[in-house]
């Protein structure tokens, strides 16, 4: 996906972590920045532009990634730069993983209800031009090691068979724990909580198991990535 400004002098890294600040990375000594350019809107039509990309793939009827959502949530985005040489010589964006910690409900493999607070996988795409090129595990495995997480400790909503099919690939997660709301937990989830996750008393009969999270969900996975 190609910007009419220079991705390459924006995001000197491979990968660039953007957070809630959405604040441009620091720039490699030597390099000038032209005069009267706002960088963090720049930053801005990325994640708008990724976003919408992203709704596309998934036939949403509206972007669940955008730059004012990042700004209102602690939610961390992972950008993934095309490092190739382009013809236009401005570089180019490969697609973003989007994580954030939520509170939720859960049950483990006994039924009973837990409250929890893992990572969760928000938002995950790849542009259509490059897919099956293994940048959708690249950018997967550096969010893993950037935030020391391990896949089985994941939290993911509304998957993709897309995205089980990856992860059941690269990671062997295929044992699901069934849940009755949009959230996937798999095997080990529980094994691996920290702090470990809190039990609830058991619900009465006729009480409905909610919320589903701390906040409203109303997104789910793309589908191309």
């Amino acid at each position: 996906m190609e910007f009419p400004f220079d991705v390459d002098a924006l995001l000197p890294e491979r990968i660039t972590v953007l957070d809630q600040h959405l604040r441009p990375p620091a720039r490699r000594p030597g390099t000038t920045t032209p005069a009267r350019v706002d960088l963090q809107q720049q930053i801005m039509t990325i994640v708008d532009e990724l976003g919408k990309a992203s709704a596309k793939a998934q036939h949403l009827p509206a972007p669940i990634t955008s730059a004012s959502r990042m700004q209102s949530n602690r939610h961390v985005m992972y950008v993934l730069k095309d490092t190739s040489a382009r013809p236009a010589g401005k570089g180019a964006i490969i697609g973003f993983l989007k994580v954030g910690y939520k509170k939720l409900f859960v049950l483990d493999d006994r039924e009973a209800h837990n409250e929890v607070e893992p990572l969760c996988i928000l938002d995950f795409y790849i542009h259509e031009s490059v897919q099956r090129h293994g940048h959708g595990r690249e950018l997967f495995q550096y969010m893993l090691q950037k935030e020391r997480v391990e896949p089985h400790q994941l939290a993911i909503d509304r998957p993709s068979q897309k995205l089980l099919k990856f992860l059941n690939k690269h990671y062997n997660l295929e044992t699901t724990v069934p849940q009755v709301n949009n959230f996937v937990i798999f095997e080990g989830f529980f094994a691996h909580q920290h702090p470990p996750a809190r039990k609830l008393p058991p619900k009465r009969a006729e009480g409905d198991i909610k919320p589903y999270s701390s906040s409203d969900r109303e997104w789910g996975l793309p589908q191309g990535w």
